[in-house]
């Protein structure tokens, strides 16, 4: 989904113009983000949870070189879905997932000799 498709479905769904929608789908967006940057949570009904957490600093590892280097602490935002969300996202999986059948490779990491 881009940006644009919120304000489209605005668009269609409220009847507002498109500038409109696009202005009202921008400003819901910034709400959210200035909340979490002040590090407030965002709760929102039936979608999902955004929480910010703070990461202290730590040591991590160039990959390509392998050098130590320090990461310094930062913020990340989490998001942790509804339990509704959760249930739309499963209800349209193809069969083949619902139905899977656990493997000797599945429970052991690796295929039995």
């Amino acid at each position: 989904m881009t940006r644009v498709e919120p304000y489209d479905a605005v668009y269609r769904g409220v009847g507002l113009s498109r500038s409109e929608s696009a202005t009202l789908v921008e400003l819901v967006l910034t709400e959210i983000t200035d909340s979490m940057a002040r590090g407030e949570t965002v709760k929102l009904s039936s979608f999902g949870t955004f929480t910010v957490r703070k990461k202290g600093k730590r040591m991590g590892r160039n990959p390509k070189t392998g050098v130590a280097a320090p990461i310094p602490p930062r913020r990340v935002v989490i998001f942790k879905a509804s339990t509704i969300m959760k249930q739309r996202i499963n209800a349209n999986r193809p069969q083949e997932w619902s139905e899977k059948t656990v493997t000797e490779t599945d429970m052991m990491g690796a295929a039995l000799p």
